[in-house]
């Protein structure tokens, strides 16, 4: 993120201008970023992650760009909970369904994360998210619950995801049509403490997160990718988008003890409410990982209503 005293240029991204670190990889390589540089960075374990993922050239409502955005050092933790099913179609679109556990019960997620070297620099992000079923035709199989509940492959619906920088903004809501804007966002993640903060608009707390890291296991690259599906309205029409993570050093825990979760006044905290959460049933931790962000493209999604 630029610093008062750092140095900012301008770029373009389908008409709007937005400003980004001088001399940072998005100011030099345009999303074409080299991998050889990247690897000599101190805090990024390694690209072969990234050397088996061609990008390719696609045009986008940002203008063209090319795909996936590479990010090569992440860290993330995500709150699981609770939640009744009749809550959550209150909150999703009349042709998604949420992912139910049990009878009734359903999935939502209070997700941060913290990109210390990406293709678009440094940025912290925010979700509240519901897991819901695969948009595609057919029954829910026995599979897609299993990996959606081991965090594998979820599919999601987002209600909020507040970033801290302008270029983040910018793509996410106009390239991916996620709900994004920008607000004062702190996220601090290692092997002991794992804390965030997301300012409202008048200052003060929207939602905070101060917990225990559960204790890590190192994975080899490539041993551990997890996939997201994320569900987004573009102009009237459906899309996907995938995210998939290269988990490197990652924990869990089944207990809520020592995870203290502070919903307070904003969008976020409006968001969580509306969903009447039960109680917290999981929390992972990623310290160290990357990821491969797709651009979104066309999906059909079946009517449920």
């Amino acid at each position: 993120m630029p610093t008062p005293q750092q140095d900012t240029a301008e770029v373009d991204l389908g008409g709007r201008t937005v400003t980004v670190p001088k001399g940072g990889l998005y100011d030099r390589y345009r999303m074409d970023t080299d991998l050889d540089e990247v690897a000599r960075d101190p805090r990024v374990s390694g690209v072969d992650f990234f050397r088996r993922l061609p990008k390719t050239k696609v045009d986008s409502p940002i203008g063209a760009t090319l795909t996936p955005n590479f990010y090569y050092r992440i860290s993330t933790a995500r709150i699981t909970m609770l939640a009744r099913s009749r809550t959550i179609r209150t909150r999703l679109p009349g042709e998604l369904a949420p992912l139910e556990i049990a009878p009734g019960l359903g999935l939502i997620s209070v997700m941060f994360f913290r990109y210390d070297v990406c293709d678009i620099d440094f940025y912290t992000e925010a979700a509240v998210g519901i897991a819901v079923k695969p948009a595609r035709h057919g029954r829910l199989g026995f599979f897609d619950l299993v990996a959606g509940l081991k965090n594998e492959h979820l599919d999601s619906y987002v209600l909020s995801l507040p970033v801290s920088t302008e270029i983040a903004q910018v793509r996410g809501h106009t390239g991916y049509g996620f709900p994004k804007w920008v607000t004062a966002l702190d996220v601090d993640i290692d092997a002991a403490r794992t804390t965030a903060h997301v300012a409202n608009d008048a200052g003060g707390t929207d939602l905070s997160l101060r917990a225990t890291t559960p204790a890590q296991t190192a994975y080899p690259s490539g041993r551990r990718v997890s996939s997201l599906t994320s569900y987004t309205s573009i102009e009237g029409a459906w899309h996907s988008t995938l995210s998939q993570t290269n988990v490197l050093s990652a924990g869990t825990t089944r207990s809520a003890r020592g995870v203290a979760l502070q919903v307070g006044e904003g969008r976020m905290a409006d968001d969580l409410r509306s969903l009447s959460p039960i109680r917290t049933i999981q929390f992972d931790v990623v310290t160290e990982g990357q990821l491969a962000l797709h651009m979104p493209v066309p999906t059909s999604v079946q009517s449920r209503i």
